[in-house]
């Protein structure tokens, strides 16, 4: 029987994250409204099903060409509701992140995607506050005047220095948005690559500054970690520049965003 929740977490599981449990634990927790809650994966397991027994969740198998982009909108495709959260395993929900999602794309007819402000996991910690954040909130700035959402300029000045908006604190309203929403293709970037395509789109990117309500863990096994070390996400990090900036300009730009990604060491 289909779902009748206005949101979902769709939950995308590889492997056999240690983190999992406290992630699903958080979308338990969440004060409302019901949302529904699956797992995708692509890597299934036997791990996998208990865990999913465990906490009463359906597990959905991509059995089709996998990558982090089909993946992700594998997930997306299975969901049944409007508004669609595409959750990490590793990354925790604050309790109210799925009302504060819900409340801001219901009251935008022409909402692309909700997102809200972000703190960091760090060796088990929490933490709200660092170079790498400040610089984030000062690129969204535009954006969190809200008279400024639809606004195609105000949008892409998110993007034109690098992703200030976080993946994993995104929903999309699925009826104003493409389908699927990721551009594939990319390892590190298709998060960014997607916000490209979507800031070119009529509609609104509704940013939450106010409050942090998921957090974001950083450890060295996670994928953006493994991509900095391969040297992948600079080639990727100047093929987005270039689509803001003439390549001479991106090409230096990069250089030095490529020093922010220290940021994602411990």
């Amino acid at each position: 029987m289909a779902s009748t929740a206005q949101h979902t977490f769709a939950v995308c599981a590889y492997g056999k994250s240690p983190y999992l449990r406290e992630c699903l634990d958080s979308l338990r927790a969440q004060r409302g409204p019901e949302s529904e809650v699956f797992i995708a994966t692509s890597t299934p397991s036997e791990w996998l099903d208990d865990i999913a027994s465990e906490y009463g969740l359906p597990v959905y198998v991509n059995t089709g060409k996998s990558g982090i982009g089909e993946d992700w909108n594998f997930a997306y495709l299975q969901a049944s509701s409007q508004f669609v959260t595409i959750a990490h395993q590793d990354d925790v929900y604050l309790p109210d992140y799925a009302r504060a999602a819900v409340d801001a794309l219901s009251s935008d007819v022409a909402s692309l995607i909700y997102f809200c402000d972000y703190g960091e996991l760090r060796c088990g910690l929490s933490v709200d506050d660092s170079d790498l954040l400040t610089v984030k909130r000062r690129l969204l700035r535009r954006l969190a005047n809200p008279a400024n959402a639809a606004k195609r300029n105000a949008k892409r000045s998110a993007l034109r220095f690098g992703s200030a908006i976080c993946c994993p604190a995104v929903t999309f309203n699925a009826k104003n948005c493409p389908n699927p929403p990721f551009v594939v293709g990319m390892k590190s970037n298709l998060d960014w690559a997607t916000w490209e395509v979507l800031s070119r789109l009529d509609g609104s990117f509704l940013y939450d500054k106010d409050h942090i309500l998921m957090r974001h863990r950083i450890h060295p096994e996670s994928t953006t970690s493994e991509l900095i070390a391969s040297r992948k996400r600079d080639e990727e990090d100047l093929e987005m520049l270039q689509k803001f900036w003439p390549n001479p300009v991106a090409a230096l730009i990069e250089r030095v965003y490529s020093r922010g990604t220290k940021s994602n060491e411990l």
